[in-house]
């Protein structure tokens, strides 16, 4: 299912590395999340409610870019 908050998740199995691109444009990459977990949040029915409980205030992170998409 689409998601109304997030527009693409990227991972890096590699260097347990997520990237969220929210539909915002703001782009964020967690670091240290396991591969279950990312495989979690690429699967669920809802994107937002996932990331809101697994991921968010989880795992650190660092913003990539702040610029909106036009």
């Amino acid at each position: 299912m689409p998601s109304t908050a997030i527009a693409d998740i990227d991972y890096d199995e590699d260097r347990q590395q997520l990237t969220v691109t929210f539909v915002t444009g703001r782009i964020y990459r967690y670091i240290d999340v396991p591969f279950d977990v990312a495989a979690g949040f690429q699967s669920a029915f809802s994107k937002g409610a996932f990331f809101n409980s697994q991921i968010r205030d989880r795992y650190a992170f660092r913003e990539i870019t702040s610029s909106p998409i036009t």
